[in-house]
């Protein structure tokens, strides 16, 4: 009796348990923790972090001289011709582990997804602008086998020649650009234009012909093929088309968070940027520069003693460090190095302010030097040209309404600065150069290009490159330690990794 007594009572204890495990399932889910995420958010995701690091300003606008810093240590990069791992990485990490790692992710899962066609389109056209900006940067780079390690589990991706992959990103956004369909799946919750197919388009075929015109020295004929397939497609005309992203107190701009924060007085406009606005005397001046007039330290830059008057505005020569600087700025009959001229981070560089990718001053500058080639036949290079410095003019109100250039001032600077013929190639690609400002990754790049603006190089003493400018980052540490044996293979065949060696299409 008492062992049938035994047996019931493990039968019930069985049952029970049983019973409570059929509730642990559902206890177990969390019902506020998405288990997948609709991919148009990622290709927001993406979006967002193409905004340019802080290390832009300390590089590639360092480099064309648009802004410096006289401090070395963390800041140390292209007024002191220097080698910085800490800054020549940051663009690389941030492109690789937050825009193409998400774009391939998009691709991967919407490739099969006829609905989603659009969304698919859209992040090939972001990846291939993020891979134009890396591949421009160092040359070589992971292209074919990048951004899979969740898909395929490829961790340790080979390089892919700078020659082979813009044939690659030309045809990317080729194929992408023609196959966006208005009649298809609307992605309304893209950050970038909001579903626009049509705005997409032109920003496809815009960063097409930018990718055309970085081939004018190394094949011309073939640069020429793509400029008019860009052109045909159609590309940026207007500010309303314009790429760029929308920042707020939520998603700080990184530059302009920097810029308000911990390097607010570290950073100046540089002499040849300031100088050359002022000798043509361009509204833009007031627009973007701010100076503190008396200003002893960091602190003594206040608004009050704060003016954007385009004749007091000062900027900052190159190759000194923050001892150096100082006798120069009492030479000019200022306070101190924090009486020259800076980017007023009130207004063009407030850490809400917009970041530009590809804009209708840059586009329409590209169309006047192509059609200037004779690459295009339709216009003429002087209303390109004019079309593209008025463009960027009134693009400066995005960033502030206390940033727009008046209408009357932009009518005076492009009566008395028309295009000249003679000239033309020049005048064209530095005015690029002014309208790629905050832009670090293109104006250098165009820079080399075009060989314009004409720089004076950085005389910084003890510079640790052998040309006469930067023209390339230098790969990051990680890479070098984790992914060795394509790293290595890489630079047997592009050349030192160094900041001398020259990009494929840098002839």
């Amino acid at each position: 009796m008492k062992k049938i007594l035994n047996y019931n009572i493990v039968l019930f204890l069985l049952v029970f348990i049983t019973s409570c495990d059929k509730g642990l399932d559902d206890l177990n889910k969390n019902r506020t923790n998405p288990t997948a995420i609709d991919p148009v958010f990622q290709l927001n995701n993406a979006v967002v972090n193409t905004s340019f690091p802080t290390a832009s300003i300390i590089y590639e606008m360092g480099i064309v001289q648009q802004m410096v810093t006289p401090n070395s240590g963390v800041l140390t990069g292209a007024n002191f011709n220097q080698d910085n791992r800490d800054n020549t990485q940051v663009l690389w990490q941030n492109y690789y582990r937050n825009v193409i790692r998400n774009t391939k992710d998009i691709i991967n899962r919407t490739s099969a997804t006829p609905d989603r066609s659009n969304l698919m389109n859209m992040a090939r056209i972001l990846q291939s602008y993020a891979f134009m900006v890396l591949t421009d940067t160092y040359g070589d780079i992971p292209y074919t086998e990048s951004g899979v390690g969740f898909i395929s589990q490829n961790f340790l991706p080979k390089y892919d020649a700078q020659q082979d992959i813009y044939p690659k990103i030309i045809q990317e956004l080729t194929e992408a650009s023609a196959a966006l369909n208005a009649a298809g799946k609307t992605e309304a919750g893209d950050v970038l234009y909001g579903g626009n197919i049509a705005q997409w388009k032109k920003f496809g075929y815009s960063l097409l012909l930018r990718a055309g015109m970085r081939l004018s020295k190394v094949d011309a004929a073939k640069a020429q093929q793509i400029v008019q397939a860009a052109f045909t497609g159609g590309v940026i005309l207007t500010n309303a088309d314009n790429a760029f992203i929308r920042h707020n107190s939520d998603y700080t701009q990184p530059m302009g968070n920097t810029l308000n924060s911990t390097e607010a007085a570290n950073f100046y406009l540089a002499e040849p940027f300031v100088n050359y606005l002022k000798s043509t005397n361009d509204p833009r001046l007031s627009s973007i520069a701010i100076r503190y007039v008396g200003a002893a330290s960091g602190v003594g830059q206040t608004p009050a003693v704060g003016t954007t008057d385009p004749s007091l505005q000062i900027g900052m020569p190159l190759g000194y460090n923050d001892a150096t600087i100082k006798p120069v700025a009492t030479s000019k009959g200022l306070a101190s190095h924090y009486d020259f001229s800076q980017l007023d981070r009130r207004r063009i560089g407030k850490n809400s302010g917009p970041v530009f990718l590809v804009t209708a001053a840059q586009t329409n500058l590209l169309l006047a030097e192509a059609r200037q080639r004779g690459w295009i036949t339709t216009g003429n290079a002087s209303d390109y040209y004019l079309s593209g410095v008025r463009a960027h003019m009134e693009q400066l109100a995005t960033y502030d309404p206390f940033s727009a250039v008046p209408a009357t001032s932009i009518q005076t600077y492009l009566a008395a600065n028309p295009l000249d013929p003679s000239k033309a190639l020049e005048q064209i690609n530095t005015q690029y150069w002014i309208a790629s400002f905050l832009n670090g990754p293109e104006a250098w790049a165009n820079f080399r290009r075009s060989g314009f603006p004409v720089l004076t190089p950085n005389p910084f003493p003890g510079k640790a490159i052998t040309g006469t400018f930067i023209i390339r980052l230098t790969y990051p540490n990680s890479e070098i330690s984790v992914n060795s044996t394509n790293v290595k293979e890489a630079i047997a065949r592009q050349g030192a990794d160094n900041l001398d060696t020259k990009v494929w299409w840098d002839k």
